[in-house]
């Protein structure tokens, strides 16, 4: 198993990424717009129900449903992301995440997706 020696670890993907989402929610709570918001209007990802409506799915880039259904809360996000990071997701989850706070000064170039 190769490991670049700089690479940081999951654990450290994983608590910029749970970090961010608790500075996200302050922001909804001085009424700004979260940075994750943010990134899914500038199309970095899209976070979508399942077509049943039971599940939330996280997809890179600009994604459209067919029905154009209403955006997800923020608040309903945040939770199931948190679960979702907490509960071990891979590195490719975590990266994506990662990059939308990429003008955060914790940001490292190699996240980049």
């Amino acid at each position: 198993m190769d490991v670049e020696p700089n690479r940081l670890s999951d654990v450290d993907l994983r608590r910029f990424v749970l970090d961010r989402l608790d500075e996200d929610a302050e922001r909804l709570a001085r009424e700004e717009l979260p940075l994750l918001d943010e990134a899914e209007r500038r199309g970095r990802l899209a976070i979508l129900r399942s077509d049943d409506g039971r599940e939330l799915l996280i997809v890179p880039g600009e994604a459209r449903t067919a029905d154009e259904r209403v955006p997800v809360p923020f608040e309903e996000k945040a939770r199931w992301l948190r679960a979702e990071v907490e509960g071990g997701s891979d590195r490719s989850v975590l990266l994506l995440l990662a990059s939308a706070y990429d003008t955060h000064h914790g940001w490292q170039e190699e996240w980049r997706t």
